[in-house]
C-alpha cells in the first residue's frame, strides 16, 4: 500500500470578489436559506447535484475559469453579496426570541444526541431522532439560544440502502471525507487539534473534535479515526449504530463522557445538560465524578448537584429501542470507574437497574432517569405511555404524577417546506411564517391563499416528485442490469396528475408498512380504477440487524412487480432527507400505520402538512394532537386489540373504507374551473392548524421555559456558596432515607358524614407519628374525589393539610379543609413525602407513605 509522506490540504482559489462563498459554505445556515442554495446552484447545477448539495465539494469541483467568469458577473456578485449580507445580519443579530422573552442571562446548554440530520451532505444520521436534533439545533440558532451541540462523527455514517434482484436490502458503506464536508478540526490556540482521552478496559482512547456551524450554533463531533489509536479503536466511530453491544457501548462512553471531556477542554461550562435519548447518559455520570473529585463532594451530594441541571427525553416506547447492558460487560468497562464515584459494584448496577425495567441488565434510559431531574416524553400520548412504563422506578406514586412531563416534537419549517410553496406563504403569509413559524395568526391567512395558487402550486410540487421518482427508479433498475423494457417501464411509472400516497420511515414491523396489502384486490381495484386511479411511492430502510423489516420491503418489491400494481405501486431505494423533501413536498396524502402505543411521536406527516398534504394516519403519536375532522383522516380512535392480527385487519378495512369513500372521491371532485374546492379547503384546514403548533421553535421555546430554565435556576440554587447547600440537601436527604420507615399515620379523621351537600367542606385532621423526622420535614397532603368503579380515586384533586399543632413529643397532628364539587361518590386519603423547608420538593422516588 503506497501512503504518503506528507498529507496537506488543497482548497479552492477563490478570486477576490467570490471570497465570501467560503464562510457561506461552511455554515449550514444556507441548508434553510433558499437565496443561499440557488447562489450554489448557480455555481454549477450539475455538481451540485453529483455531490449531494456539498458546497465544499462544489467549490473545489468548479473550474477556475468558471470561478473567474463568475468574478466578473455583475449579476452573480450581486447575488453573493445579498447573500452575505443576510448571513452577517443573522448571525450578529442579538434582537432574538430568548433575548427578549428568557430570564436567566448565564444560561447554557449542552444538547447531547447520537445523530444529527441537519443536511444530507452531512451524513450523520439515521433516520427520525437525527433529523429531530438536526432542527432542535436550527431553530434554537433561530432563536438566539445558547446551547451547543455534542455527537460523534461517523467515518461510514449510515448505510446506504440498495435492493437485490428479489427485493431484499442490502447495505453499503461509503467512507466520508471529512476535509471536504462543511465542518473544520477543531484546533487549539496553538494551532494543534484539541485531542481529548477516554479510558476503556486496559487503554486510554483518543478522540479529535470536528466543528459543524449550525448557523449561531456550535456543533462539536468527536472522531477516533486517528492514528494515537489501535485499528480496533479508530473502528468506535466507524458506523452509526453499527455493531451490537460491545461497539455500541465503546459508542456512548465515548458519546458521554468523551463528549462532556470534550467542552470542558475547550473551556467550555454548561450548566444545562439534555440528553437526546439514553446514548448519552454515562455523562451524568462523569458529571457526578467531577464533582466528587474536585470539590471533594460525596456522591449523594454531587448527583443531587447534578441531576437538578440534567434533561432527558424519552423518544421510544418500544422496549428494543432501550440499550441495555449485561453485567458482566458494564464490570468490564466501569470496574475502575465506580470507586471514583464512592461506589461499590452493587450500588453502581443500580443505578441502571432500579425497577428491574431490562432484567438484571443496565438500561441506559434507568440510568438517565435516575440521574436527571427533567424528564419528558415526545407528545402527550407518548408521556403517558412512558409513564406507564417507568411508573415502577417511582413506587407507590398515582401513575399521573410520575416525573415525565410531555414536549412534543415540531419540525423547521423553513427547512422542509419547498421552495414553491415557500414563496406563496412569503406572498400571502408575510415573512412571519418564516420568522415567527409558532405564531398561529400568521398561519391564520393561509385562507387568503387563492385556490387557484395553491392547488397549481402543490401540483408542480407533485410533478416534480413524479419526475424525481422515475429517475431513481430508472438507476435502480440499471445497477440491477434490467432489461431495457423494464427501464423503458419505469421511465413511466406513476403519472404526475393522479392522486399520490407517500408512506416513507424506518421499516419496523411496528410501523406496518403492508397494512394496505391486508386485502390485495381490494387495494387493486381502488388503485386501476380508470376514472380515479391512486398510485403509491414507498421509501424507507429496515435496519442492518432487523431482518423481519427487511422482509416487509422484499414484500413491497414483490406486490410492486405484480400486474395490477405495476407502475402503480413503487419503491424507492436509499431514503435520505433529499429524497424526504421531493416526496413531503410532492404526495396528496401522507400515509402512517403504526400500532397504536407504538408511535413515539413521528414528525415527518408534520412536514407533509406544512407543503399541503393531508395526513391519514393511525390515531397515535402526534397525531392524536394534530388531528381534527376537516383537516385529514384517522385510522380509528388508538383502540388497543389483545389480538394483533385482528386489529390490523380492522384497520385495514377501515383505511380502505377512508380510501373509496372520502378521499379518492373528494381528490378527483372538481369544480367548473378544473380545482377540486373541498380538498383545496381541507389543505387550508390542515395547514393552518397544524403548521404552528407542530413547528420546532415552539417546540424548543417549551424545552427552554419548561425545561432549561428550571433546571438552570435549581442547578444556580444548589451550587451556591461553594456547594454549601448542596452538601446540606444532602444531609437531609440521609436523614430521610434512614428514618422514613420510623414514619407512620396514626390515625385519620374527619367531618364528613355518609352523605354530604355540594360545596360543604370537610376538615380533616391526621395524626402522625414521626419517629427521628421533624414537622418540617413532612409534606402532608389530602387526596380527595370522585370513586370509580373499581374503588379507586380517579379524577382526584390534592390539598395541603399545613395547620399543624403538636400533640406530644413523638407525635404531629395536621388539619386540612376539603370541599366536593360534583356529586356522586365521593372518597379521601392522606399522603405523606419528603419536603424540604427551603428547597421544597425533592425527588425521592419510593419516599411516600399512605394512609390505609
Amino acid at each position: 500500500m503506497l501512503r504518503p509522506h506528507r498529507v496537506y490540504n488543497v482548497v479552492p482559489s477563490l478570486p477576490a470578489s467570490l471570497a465570501a462563498l467560503e464562510p457561506l459554505s461552511r455554515n449550514l445556515w444556507w441548508s434553510w436559506n433558499p437565496d443561499a442554495i440557488e447562489l450554489f446552484l448557480r455555481l454549477d447545477r450539475d455538481l451540485w447535484e453529483q455531490y449531494r448539495h456539498n458546497p465544499i465539494r462544489l467549490l473545489g469541483a468548479v473550474r477556475q475559469e468558471r470561478l473567474e467568469h463568475l468574478a466578473q458577473d455583475d449579476g452573480f456578485i450581486a447575488h453573493l453579496e445579498r447573500v452575505w449580507a443576510a448571513f452577517q445580519a443573522y448571525v450578529d443579530n442579538k434582537d432574538t426570541w430568548y433575548a427578549n422573552h428568557c430570564r436567566s442571562e448565564n444560561l447554557s446548554v449542552a444538547y447531547f444526541s447520537a445523530e444529527f440530520g441537519i443536511t444530507e451532505c452531512v451524513p450523520n444520521y439515521s433516520g427520525g431522532l437525527g433529523i429531530l436534533s438536526g432542527d432542535h439545533l436550527k431553530s434554537a440558532s433561530d432563536l438566539g439560544l445558547p446551547l451547543v451541540g455534542v455527537g460523534l462523527l461517523y467515518q461510514q455514517g449510515y448505510f446506504r440502502q440498495y435492493l437485490n434482484v428479489d427485493g431484499w436490502q442490502q447495505e453499503s458503506y461509503p467512507i466520508n471525507d471529512f476535509y471536504t464536508m462543511p465542518m473544520s478540526l477543531v484546533q487549539g490556540e496553538d494551532g494543534v487539534p484539541i485531542h481529548i482521552q477516554v479510558d476503556y478496559p486496559g487503554r486510554a482512547v483518543t478522540a479529535q473534535v470536528w466543528l459543524v456551524e449550525v448557523g449561531r450554533i456550535s456543533l462539536y463531533l468527536l472522531d477516533t479515526n486517528i492514528s494515537e489509536n489501535s485499528a480496533d479503536d479508530r473502528g468506535i466511530t466507524s458506523q452509526l449504530y453499527g455493531g451490537y453491544d460491545d461497539m455500541r457501548i465503546q459508542q456512548e462512553i465515548m458519546l458521554g463522557i468523551g463528549g462532556i471531556r470534550t467542552l470542558w477542554a475547550m473551556g467550555m461550562e454548561p450548566n444545562v445538560f439534555h440528553m437526546n435519548e439514553g446514548h448519552s447518559s454515562f455523562l451524568a455520570l462523569e458529571r457526578v465524578r467531577r464533582l466528587i473529585q474536585e470539590k471533594g463532594l460525596d456522591f449523594e451530594a454531587a448527583r443531587l448537584a447534578t441531576r437538578a441541571g440534567n434533561v432527558f427525553t424519552t423518544h421510544t416506547p418500544v422496549p428494543a429501542g432501550i440499550d441495555l447492558f449485561p453485567p458482566n460487560m458494564m464490570d468490564q468497562y466501569f470496574s475502575y470507574y465506580w470507586s471514583q464515584l464512592g461506589l461499590d459494584r452493587q450500588a453502581f448496577l443500580y443505578l441502571g437497574q432500579r425497577g428491574n425495567t431490562g432484567g438484571d441488565r443496565f438500561s441506559m434510559a434507568v440510568l438517565a432517569l435516575e440521574l436527571a431531574d427533567h424528564v419528558n416524553g415526545v407528545s402527550k400520548i407518548h408521556s403517558q405511555v412512558a409513564r406507564d412504563m417507568w411508573k415502577v422506578l417511582w413506587p407507590q406514586t398515582p401513575k399521573r404524577e410520575v416525573s415525565i412531563s410531555a414536549i412534543t416534537n415540531g419540525v423547521h419549517a423553513p427547512s422542509w417546506v419547498s421552495h414553491d410553496m415557500g414563496d406563496l406563504y412569503l406572498r400571502y403569509l408575510g415573512p412571519g411564517w418564516r420568522e415567527r413559524p409558532w405564531d398561529k395568526s400568521v398561519w391564520l391567512r393561509v385562507d387568503s391563499i387563492p385556490d387557484a395558487e395553491l392547488w397549481r402550486t402543490h401540483e408542480r410540487r407533485r410533478e416534480r416528485l413524479v419526475s424525481t421518482a422515475r429517475g431513481r427508479l430508472v438507476d435502480q433498475l440499471v445497477s440491477k442490469g434490467a432489461s431495457t423494457q423494464e427501464i423503458g417501464d419505469a421511465r413511466d411509472a406513476l403519472d404526475p396528475e393522479v392522486l399520490t400516497i407517500g408512506f416513507a420511515r424506518r421499516f419496523a414491523t411496528y410501523k406496518r408498512a403492508t397494512l394496505l396489502f391486508r386485502d390485495p384486490e381490494r387495494l387493486a381495484r381502488i388503485l386501476n380504477d380508470p376514472e380515479r386511479p391512486v398510485q403509491i411511492i414507498f421509501a424507507g430502510k429496515a435496519h442492518p440487524h432487523d431482518n423481519p423489516g427487511k422482509e416487509l420491503i422484499r414484500q413491497i418489491v414483490h406486490y410492486s412487480r405484480q400486474p395490477e400494481f405495476q407502475g402503480h405501486v413503487v419503491f424507492i431505494e436509499n431514503y435520505d432527507m433529499n429524497l424526504a423533501r421531493y416526496l413531503l413536498q410532492g404526495v396528496d396524502i401522507w400515509l402512517n400505520t403504526p400500532r397504536s402505543g407504538l408511535e413515539a411521536s413521528g414528525t415527518s406527516g408534520m412536514k407533509a402538512a406544512m407543503n399541503g398534504a393531508l395526513n391519514c394516519s393511525a390515531y397515535d403519536g402526534w397525531w392524536c394532537e394534530g388531528y381534527s375532522n376537516g383537516a385529514g383522516w384517522s385510522i380509528g380512535r388508538g383502540e388497543k386489540y389483545d389480538d394483533p392480527n385482528y386489529g390490523d385487519e380492522v384497520e385495514a378495512r377501515a383505511l380502505y373504507d377512508i380510501l373509496e369513500k372520502d378521499v379518492v372521491p373528494r381528490f378527483y371532485s372538481r369544480g367548473h374551473d378544473g380545482l377540486p374546492h373541498n380538498w383545496i379547503s381541507m389543505m387550508k384546514s390542515s395547514i393552518g392548524s397544524i403548521a404552528p403548533q407542530f413547528s420546532s421553535h415552539r417546540m424548543v421555546e417549551q424545552y427552554c421555559s419548561e425545561m432549561y430554565e428550571p433546571a438552570f435556576e435549581r442547578h444556580h440554587q444548589l451550587v451556591e456558596n461553594d456547594y454549601q447547600v448542596v452538601k446540606e440537601l444532602a444531609s437531609w436527604v440521609g436523614k430521610i432515607k434512614a428514618h422514613w420507615g420510623e414514619l407512620s399515620v396514626v390515625s385519620v379523621e374527619s367531618s364528613a358524614d355518609d352523605s354530604m351537600s355540594v360545596g360543604e367542606d370537610i376538615e380533616i385532621k391526621t395524626t402522625i407519628r414521626l419517629g427521628a423526622l421533624d414537622p418540617k420535614d413532612i409534606q402532608v397532603l389530602v387526596y380527595h374525589g370522585i370513586v370509580d368503579e373499581t374503588g379507586t380515586l380517579g379524577d382526584y384533586e390534592i390539598a395541603d393539610m399545613d395547620g399543624v399543632c403538636e400533640v406530644d413529643g413523638s407525635q404531629c397532628a395536621y388539619r386540612g379543609t376539603i370541599s366536593n364539587h360534583h356529586s356522586g361518590r365521593h372518597g379521601y386519603t392522606v399522603c405523606l413525602r419528603p419536603h424540604h423547608p427551603e428547597y421544597g420538593e425533592v425527588s425521592l422516588p419510593g419516599y411516600v407513605l399512605w394512609s390505609d
